[in-house]
């Protein structure tokens, strides 16, 4: 069965290349063929990192995003789906333009939609939305991404938890990556396994190396609690 995973967080800022580039090296690692459509035209994270299997979309063509389902239904199954920040009406009007959602339930195509959050009161309202929007027609997966925050009270207690539960969605949250690290896998727009094996002339010293391995290890757990909702 074919799935399509859509990453986004209205807000911008809250990780969502982060966790695009997580599951992309996620894919690889574990031999599962994938494509992944960068949507975020003016960042390009997916499409700097993982150029060989990344291709750019933008939402608000019907003909260019018509491409996630023709990927979808191709040899790669998999589809990974960087979304911009505000880009819920966007990705909205193409999927009820063209009916996506019954499409994608007659050709067994599963959707799962990841909201990456930091916790806080923006975060959470978008993410109360998009579950109003969206509803059942997406497997639901909040990603508390602890880079950027380490409370989440505020999303515990909030009427968008109370949908996710009713809609059977899951949590998990994103370790911490120190924060050195990262803006130097960001900076020379590596892959994750690229910064784990790169040289010290490359921009990452051994031990940060060593700290981005232990993250991913650490994220890999996560995922896994997921079973098959990868």
């Amino acid at each position: 069965m074919s799935h399509i995973h859509f990453v986004g967080g209205e807000k911008g800022g809250v990780g969502k290349s982060v966790v695009a580039r997580l599951l992309a090296q996620w894919f690889i690692d574990r031999s599962l063929p994938f494509a992944g459509v960068d949507a975020d035209l003016s960042h390009g994270a997916l499409l700097r990192s993982y150029g060989d299997y990344s291709q750019p979309v933008d939402l608000s063509d019907p003909t260019s995003a018509d491409q996630i389902i023709d990927r979808a239904l191709g040899a790669d199954r998999r589809v990974l789906i960087d979304l911009p920040a505000q880009s819920v009406r966007s990705l909205w009007s193409w999927l009820s333009e063209a009916n996506v959602f019954a499409f994608a339930k007659e050709t067994g195509i599963r959707m799962s939609f990841w909201h990456v959050t930091d916790g806080g009161f923006a975060s959470v309202g978008e993410i109360e939305r998009a579950l109003e929007l969206f509803g059942g027609a997406f497997e639901h997966k909040v990603v508390k991404n602890l880079g950027r925050s380490k409370n989440f009270s505020q999303f515990d207690e909030s009427n968008a938890k109370r949908l996710l539960d009713q809609l059977g969605g899951k949590i998990i949250e994103l370790p911490e990556l120190d924060t050195a690290a990262m803006f130097k896998v960001d900076r020379i727009g590596s892959s994750y396994w690229g910064a784990v094996h790169s040289s010290e002339g490359e921009g990452l010293k051994p031990l940060e190396r060593q700290r981005v391995r232990l993250w991913l290890e650490r994220s890999y757990k996560q995922l896994e609690t997921l079973a098959d909702a990868v």
